[in-house]
């Protein structure tokens, strides 16, 4: 029997795109939309990046659980505000792999409409630019509070928290500390026990 080849999304890489256009998207495969232009997320995370997401939603959700604060995984669709235009105009739709947020206001059924308190993105190799580059920019921006990115293969977090509208970097964490973040510091969390194989 032969096998049905995957074609391409019906859709050019060159257009300018918002939130409007990505509620229209039929094809399978999940897609991030950063400043217009249309970002593919496959392939699948690998292994090591689930156990890790795992052992920090683990960690979080526990915490948060019974707070005011909202805890969510990917994939979970974040629609960053853009001076000016309305939600459905914006041209930052993104799915971080960790969020956290405190404006209950900002959560609906579709998503975060603004700016998470605190995004957490675990990198592999496809995704290294865009997260320590292209994100990174697009959540200063977006007045995302911490920013932290953990990358599996050296086993370290770096951590960048907003200060007067710019990221300042607070430290990168190895797998033996424990780490907290600036804005709850009373989460203390074991790298060892995220890292653990």
């Amino acid at each position: 029997m032969k096998k049905k080849a995957i074609s391409e999304p019906p859709i050019s890489y060159d257009k300018h795109y918002t939130y409007k256009d990505y509620l229209q998207f039929t094809f399978d495969e999940s897609v991030e939309i950063i400043k217009g232009r249309l970002f593919r997320m496959s392939p699948a995370p690998s292994s090591s990046h689930q156990w890790i997401s795992g052992n920090l939603f683990g960690k979080i959700y526990n915490h948060f659980s019974g707070k005011t604060c909202r805890f969510f995984a990917a994939p979970f669709d974040v629609i960053l505000p853009v001076a000016d235009k309305d939600f459905m105009d914006s041209d930052r739709v993104v799915q971080p792999d960790l969020v956290v947020i405190c404006d209950r206001n900002k959560i609906r059924e579709r998503g975060c409409f603004g700016a998470p308190d605190w995004i957490i993105e675990i990198i592999s190799s496809h995704t290294t630019k865009k997260d320590f580059q292209i994100k990174f920019d697009l959540y200063e921006e977006a007045g995302v509070r911490e920013y932290w990115i953990v990358e599996p293969r050296n086993q370290t977090v770096e951590v960048f928290t907003l200060e007067d509208d710019r990221y300042r970097r607070v430290k990168t964490y190895v797998s033996d500390d424990d780490i907290s973040p600036q804005l709850f510091p009373e989460l203390i969390i074991p790298l060892s026990d995220i890292f653990d194989a």
